[in-house]
């Protein structure tokens, strides 16, 4: 929304993106991502653009209610959903999966996205993340559960300690009543989700949702019979993986090998 006030305000006083800028001490680019909504006005860039741009204090007024997020615009609406969700099934299969990563772990994931993000943007990406999890408090407590390759558990992204922290708070999360986290061993000989990992929610309407992300963005699944597929292999993945108990057996000697 103050993305589009501000081009509302520009448009109409006749000037393009790199007048503005310079007018207010910004760049092109910096105005053109403020439009598209895909990152903060920062410093001086709302007062100078409302005086600028003759805009009467209309955008002082909106940017206090402004709510930066650093969510990709593509994850967007799934976290609206999950946040929301009574049901959240995860399957990973390269890494420890954002709801139960720790803050550490977060940002060496962050530290590896290609091509670099900037400080600013790995921090953001960290804080939402974090904020994410609150759905382990939310009352009522929704059901939620994971399968996890032990590939995951075992890639040390960030180093041995990080790495460590994470498992003992992955068996943190998994002692809650409402979480079950089990761990897919390396040697089956059978497997029901080669084609990778996959999100699938009960959502707050009781609706059936699936949500695939890849390298260059994601997807959500609501059709039959692609969903009710996602769903069995879900299924089936979890008869295969270790229970909950020997997966948190699993964990704790992964952990004490660091």
């Amino acid at each position: 929304m103050f993305g589009s006030l501000l081009r509302f305000y520009r448009e109409r006083a006749s000037m393009t993106q790199e007048v503005l800028g310079r007018h207010i001490g910004f760049s092109k680019s910096q105005v053109a991502m403020v439009e598209r909504g895909e990152r903060p006005p920062k410093d001086r860039f709302v007062p100078n653009a409302d005086e600028v741009l003759g805009a009467q204090g209309a955008l002082l007024a909106v940017a206090k209610e402004l709510k930066a997020s650093h969510l990709p615009s593509w994850f967007q609406e799934y976290a609206e959903e999950e946040e929301k969700a009574a049901v959240v099934h995860w399957y990973e299969n390269h890494l420890v999966p954002g709801l139960l990563q720790t803050e550490a772990y977060a940002r060496a994931v962050f530290n590896c996205h290609c091509p670099p993000l900037d400080d600013e943007e790995i921090e953001g990406r960290v804080t939402n993340r974090l904020e994410r999890q609150q759905l382990f408090e939310r009352r009522p407590a929704p059901v939620i559960s994971f399968v996890l390759e032990q590939i995951a558990l075992t890639r040390p992204i960030g180093g041995s300690q990080v790495l460590k922290e994470q498992l003992h708070h992955v068996l943190d999360i998994a002692r809650l009543r409402n979480v079950e986290i089990q761990v897919l061993p390396p040697d089956r000989e059978t497997h029901a989700a080669l084609n990778g990992p996959m999100i699938l929610l009960d959502t707050a309407e009781r609706r059936q949702l699936a949500y695939i992300e890849g390298q260059s963005g994601s997807y959500f699944v609501a059709e039959q019979p692609d969903l009710s597929d996602l769903f069995a292999r879900y299924g089936i993945l979890r008869a295969q993986a270790l229970s909950p108990e020997d997966s948190a057996k699993l964990i704790e000697q992964v952990a004490g090998t660091l």
